[in-house]
Parts: C-alpha cells; structure tokens; sequence
C-alpha cells in the first residue's frame, strides 16, 4: 500500500505541474470521387487545480494508513 500511495502523490504532482493537455482529431471536410479534404481539430482537456491537490491528499492518506498498520 505505500507503494500505491507513493505513486498517487507523484501523480498529484504532476497533475499540479502538467495543468491540461491538446489531442487532436481529424475531422473530414471533403469527400468527392476520391479526393478527401480534412481538418485537423484540437481539443483541450484542462485538469483543476483542486483536483491535483484532492489526489495528493488521496495518497497521502493512503501512506498515512499504510503507516499506521505496522
């Protein structure tokens, strides 16, 4: 368990470093007799802050416990 608690703070981390990310998708505009015409989209996915700071908190707690077992 500390072992998972320890990768969910380092995931908390760098969600607070890392604050969103852009993927795109191609998106077709053109279809005629062979010729094809896309577009490439960009979508923005934006993590909270407080979310990143709720997953530290999460692996924290699970060290905590893991802790207070031995």
């Amino acid at each position: 368990m500390k072992v998972v608690g320890i990768l969910i703070v380092l995931i908390g981390i760098g969600l607070t470093v890392f604050t969103g990310f852009t993927f795109f998708t191609q998106e077709k505009v053109v279809d005629i007799a062979g010729i094809e015409i896309t577009k490439e989209k960009p979508h923005h996915v934006n993590i909270p802050f407080l979310m990143a700071i709720a997953v530290i908190g999460v692996g924290g707690v699970i060290m905590w416990k893991s802790y207070q077992k031995q």
